[in-house]
């Protein structure tokens, strides 16, 4: 083997650096060449698809531009801003109505409670004083005038009694003397316990009218005079003037239905001719039910106006519906026949001081309710 130093060694590797020099300039060239083309071809594509959006745009832009697709383009925008702006406002229309809706059935239903439970409240009061809800006989009359709204504030029963009197009963005889029919009785009473403003039927006989004026009377549980001013008022029977002060004690209702009973008595009085009811023996018959001492309430009424219980126990609740007016004028002692007449004498000492206080209310009515609207009838 020639060694490292020998002409013929060192001329073997000068040919193969000198072949080699030649090779790596020509694969330098070769890659130059690829690398070349390789760029030549992506900068082409880049530019062909540049050239291909920027066509596209144009002819968007170009389409956009034309005056029939323009407008094309603002009749639907203000189309969908139109109807959008509806849904909106209908939207909004439709929540404020619903909710309007529902702010009225929330009061609607509020006010309702409320007065139911005013309504439950004042039956339970009612129950516990021995009355129903719609009850007028055995009732307080202060509490019947303020049911009632009346602009007078007397019992309507009274009025519509009274007004049936005046037109269609004065010459009837005996009047608020003779019995009632019972049965006719009982169905009034039914009838204005129902409907405190009911119409009196048609044709009823004024002798029934005259004593369910009577029977409503005895079934309030304090007098007109009121208790209080028992004596004071008997006391005063001989003198106008005190009769007069002493009466303006009462409270107003009380007063203002005095006036008016003693009112129709004196109309009743003035055609005692034809009636045989003179102011005498009105007072006899009116007196036990307009005036009477506490604990002395003409016990053959009691019968008539007592309820089954004085509490609102569950029993007497379910009960209630069935005891009508009908049930308060039965004796449960006796079987009587529904036709038959009502007994008013209580079998109680006669109090004249209270007959001569009525007949003197009768009598001198003008002269004592001097200050109050005097009730006329044309």
């Amino acid at each position: 083997m020639p060694s490292a130093d020998s002409p013929q060694w060192q001329e073997k590797a000068g040919d193969f650096f000198s072949s080699s020099g030649v090779k790596l300039k020509q694969a330098g060239q070769s890659a130059g060449t690829l690398v070349g083309e390789v760029a030549k071809d992506a900068k082409g594509n880049v530019a062909d698809v540049a050239e291909r959006v920027g066509s596209m745009f144009k002819s968007r832009w170009a389409l956009l531009q034309q005056p029939s697709t323009r407008h094309a383009v603002q009749e639907r925008l203000i189309t969908a801003a139109a109807t959008t702006g509806t849904l909106l406002r209908r939207s909004f229309s439709e929540t404020k109505d619903k909710v309007a809706v529902g702010k009225t059935k929330v009061e609607e239903a509020a006010k309702k409670t409320a007065q139911k439970s005013k309504t439950i409240l004042t039956d339970i009061e009612r129950w516990q004083k021995g009355v129903a809800s719609t009850d007028v006989f055995g009732v307080p009359v202060e509490l019947i005038v303020q049911r009632q709204k009346y602009i007078k504030p007397i019992p309507y029963i009274l009025v519509r009694c009274a007004d049936y009197l005046i037109l269609s009963g004065l010459n009837s005889q005996y009047l608020f003397k003779a019995e009632g029919d019972k049965k006719v009785i009982q169905q009034l009473v039914s009838t204005y316990n129902q409907e405190y403003n009911a119409s009196l039927p048609e044709g009823v006989n004024p002798i029934d009218v005259a004593a369910l004026v009577k029977y409503y009377l005895a079934s309030l549980p304090e007098p007109l005079t009121t208790f209080e001013l028992y004596n004071d008022i008997k006391d005063a029977r001989s003198s106008i003037y005190t009769m007069r002060n002493i009466l303006k004690k009462l409270p107003s209702v009380n007063y203002m239905t005095l006036e008016y009973i003693t009112a129709l008595l004196l109309r009743v009085s003035q055609k005692s001719l034809v009636n045989k009811m003179d102011a005498r023996s009105l007072a006899m018959e009116m007196a036990p039910v307009i005036m009477w001492q506490k604990g002395r309430k003409p016990e053959s009424y009691r019968q008539y106006w007592s309820h089954p219980s004085r509490s609102p126990s569950k029993k007497n609740m379910e009960t209630a519906s069935d005891y009508s007016g009908w049930d308060m004028l039965a004796d449960e002692s006796e079987v009587m026949d529904a036709s038959s007449p009502i007994p008013l004498d209580d079998g109680m000492p006669v109090d004249f001081g209270a007959i001569e206080v009525v007949q003197c209310l009768i009598e001198q009515h003008n002269a004592i309710f001097t200050d109050a609207n005097e009730t006329v009838w044309r």
